[in-house]
């Protein structure tokens, strides 16, 4: 049995988009509704913390420069910069507005491919009224010199979620965390022009325990996702058989990433929400490691490719 040690006791709301740079050997992650932007020093087993200026969803690395993130926040998609050492507000510039269908909506789960290019996908702040407005955009050069975001029509999803994509980046897999869809797509993936066709059913969660949240690749091309609401982190093969499942102690695990000096840990966020009891699960909201045997692989980098001069 593969056993989930505690990380850090960190009581986040919505824990998710856990990402590794390992030139840091350290873990990132957020708070989506309290706007934090967290980071675990593995090393030196120090937490450190910055405040985004809106609730902050999903980020990816700048580059190979530290302190710096592309990120999903409520009205578009922004360039988030911090100081390393100390706990701070976050300087952010708005990259490329988005205009929602509808009011109160957000950014959700988001990567990047693995050409350098950014997705993710919207929603509503309020799973419950399970409108599906959501959408998937794209950032990428042409994006990035223009200053929009282009809608891959995708839809109709409720809340996009799930985003990964497979080791020769020729496969995006998408799920949609709603209870009235709980599936996960695959997509073929054009790595030139960043366009992905032929959606296919890759697996329906209904049957399985837990809601499909956000997904991790490992290097065997098999997609790691958890299973909100039922404790689990579940792994399926390129062909979408459950291969294995894993528990850890909170049952609303978010959203894992695979890190450490050999990415051979798998990171896992949480929920904790304030009508949750708690006596069963007093680390909700914790980050938690499990030791799978396989290893993961490094997260890509957003890469613009134009002159910083026309951020």
């Amino acid at each position: 049995m593969i056993a989930a040690e505690l990380v850090l006791d960190a009581r986040c709301a919505t824990g998710e988009s856990p990402v590794w740079r390992g030139a840091e050997q350290s873990l990132y992650w957020t708070d989506i509704p309290r706007g934090v932007l967290h980071r675990w020093q593995a090393g030196r087993r120090r937490q450190t913390r910055w405040q985004a200026p809106q609730m902050l969803a999903c980020m990816a690395a700048w580059g190979d420069r530290p302190g710096c993130w592309v990120a999903g926040l409520e009205d578009g998609l922004y360039r988030l910069s911090h100081a390393l050492e100390s706990d701070a507000v976050l300087q952010a510039c708005r990259l490329a507005p988005v205009q929602h269908a509808m009011p109160d909506m957000r950014f959700n789960d988001g990567r990047c491919d693995r050409q350098g290019r950014f997705l993710a996908g919207t929603t509503l702040k309020h799973m419950a009224a399970a409108q599906a407005v959501g959408k998937v955009y794209r950032f990428g050069a042409q994006e990035h010199a223009d200053g929009r975001c282009t809608d891959l029509e995708l839809g109709p999803l409720i809340v996009p979620n799930g985003m990964a994509f497979s080791p020769d980046g020729r496969v995006m897999y998408l799920s949609d965390s709603h209870p009235q869809v709980q599936a996960i797509w695959a997509f073929d993936y054009d790595t030139d022009s960043g366009v992905p066709s032929r959606r296919r059913l890759f697996v329906d969660m209904k049957p399985l325990p837990g809601r499909p949240d956000g997904a991790a690749m490992d290097s065997s091309g098999c997609y790691w996702i958890c299973g909100n609401d039922a404790g689990l982190v579940h792994r399926f093969t390129p062909q979408g058989r459950l291969d294995c499942s894993l528990s850890v102690p909170v049952k609303k695990p978010a959203m894992c990433a695979f890190g450490g000096p050999d990415l051979d840990v798998l990171y896992v966020t949480s929920i904790r929400t304030d009508d949750m009891d708690l006596s069963e699960q007093p680390l909700a909201g914790g980050v938690f490691a499990l030791r799978p045997g396989v290893s993961g692989m490094a997260e890509p980098e957003f890469r613009p490719e134009i002159a910083e001069e026309k951020v």
